[in-house]
């Protein structure tokens, strides 16, 4: 008789804890420090709330919240992987300085006059957005291209780019603000009319709990593929209901926030409709900005974690010499994630001057310590080989959630960057706390 050799699924460890907190982590093996960072943020938003007034936790401050964190959060993404490969980048500020002078001459004046397309052209700002983003991954490899190359330590290449691509901006247009922009190019900065909406916000947020619900199950079929623990359905169950919980919490905040009565007004007067006695309420939604800044959250999560560059990224910060060793070309990768760090900047300067609706020499100033600030507040550490890109988006909404209620509460600017830099010194000294007690 032939032997029948069963292949048993391993017992997870969530069921020897004995504590039932414990067990709960284990089993929905959540991140215990990004865990702490949302009850810190919890903490931030409930104090500044009660300092305020009550004017932090509305709908209005909220919503102009996630728009201001939008830009910080698309280039913290590209600063993680910059930092888990044991380099910086100081520079990131006057890129985007740089490159929103470049998109909005190239919008403003190039295109239109120059090159006779016309004001309002449809493609005037998909060509503004383009250039762009060559300016900024061509930055990027510049920089990338030293460091791997030459050999010199990233903190000054990026230093010396600190200075020379604010410069630059200033010779673009001779120090001169370029305005306004291209209409369409606006709406990627948010505003009434850069939101999707009530109806498409709903419709945003029943695919964001499809899409959590597809990655639970696929996960999970992957763990039964190659035969790891597989979570408690309890605890799948209750990391779908968390997501899409703060999910729907967040579109319905965005919903909660009408356009001003002025733009209502007008917006009924040109399209015939009745404005009812208490005014015409009409719903923002998500902001466009936002909306480009989850999508990168997304797909640099995915990049990070799913690809084979992720994993050249991590096995270079955790050990460089073992990485060489093991063939993987580090000079090349460290070009990449510099190009990669330039591209997203690029995206980040179309947020910031869509915001604006101009392009000036002041803009992306202090963005470098707001960015580097937030990937280590959200979990990287300095040392190389380790943070998340979840962790990083987190860490910018807390460095916004700070500056935002600071703004409130009426502080001064001086006092708000004491206070940035107070909570950047501690949070590498927790991140030094951490590495040492897991040593």
């Amino acid at each position: 008789m032939a032997d029948q050799h069963a292949i048993s699924t391993p017992t997870h460890p969530s069921s020897f804890a004995q504590n039932p907190i414990q067990r709960f982590l284990v089993a929905t093996e959540i991140d215990t420090r990004l865990l702490g960072m949302i009850g810190a943020l919890a903490i931030i938003w409930v104090g500044f709330n009660i300092f305020s007034g009550g004017l932090f936790l509305t709908p209005r401050n909220l919503w102009n919240l996630s728009v201001q964190t939008a830009s910080v959060a698309v280039m913290v993404t590209g600063m993680v992987l910059v930092i888990v490969t044991r380099n910086i980048d100081l520079s990131v500020g006057s890129i985007l300085g740089l490159v929103a002078m470049v998109m909005g001459i190239t919008q403003t004046e190039i295109l239109p006059v120059q090159l006779g397309l016309g004001l309002g052209h449809p493609l005037i700002w998909m060509l503004s957005l383009l250039a762009g983003l060559v300016v900024g991954v061509g930055i990027g490899a510049l920089q990338g291209a030293i460091i791997a190359y030459l050999r010199v330590p990233a903190f000054i290449v990026t230093l010396g780019g600190y200075l020379v691509w604010r410069g630059a901006a200033w010779w673009v247009t001779m120090g001169r603000t370029v305005a306004p922009m291209d209409s369409t190019f606006q709406l990627i900065g948010g505003g009434p009319a850069g939101s999707i909406g009530f109806t498409w916000s709903w419709v945003v947020a029943v695919i964001a709990c499809c899409a959590i619900g597809a990655g639970i199950f696929f996960g999970r079929q992957q763990r039964r593929r190659f035969n790891f623990p597989q979570r408690p359905l309890w605890a799948e169950l209750s990391l779908a209901i968390l997501g899409c919980g703060a999910t729907i919490a967040a579109v319905w905040v965005a919903n909660a926030y009408p356009w001003p009565v002025r733009i209502a007004e007008n917006y009924a007067k040109a399209n015939g409709l009745a404005v009812p006695d208490g005014g015409l309420f009409i719903s923002h939604g998500i902001a466009i900005p936002v909306i480009i800044a989850v999508a990168v959250g997304v797909a640099m999560t995915f990049l990070s974690r799913r690809t084979r560059f992720g994993r050249y990224v991590y096995a270079m910060g955790g050990n460089p010499e073992a990485a060489e060793l093991a063939g993987i070309n580090t000079r090349w990768v460290t070009v990449k994630i510099f190009m990669l760090m330039g591209g997203l900047c690029a995206i980040a300067a179309a947020i910031s001057s869509a915001r604006l609706n101009a392009a000036t020499n002041a803009l992306g100033t202090l963005d470098e310590l707001y960015v580097i600030a937030a990937a280590v507040i959200g979990g990287t550490s300095l040392a190389g080989g380790v943070g998340t890109i979840a962790g990083a988006l987190l860490g910018a909404v807390v460095m916004q959630s700070l500056q935002s209620g600071m703004v409130l509460m009426g502080l001064d600017s001086p006092l708000q960057s004491i206070v940035v830099g107070i909570v950047l010194v501690f949070a590498v000294w927790l991140d030094t706390l951490y590495r040492r007690n897991k040593q």
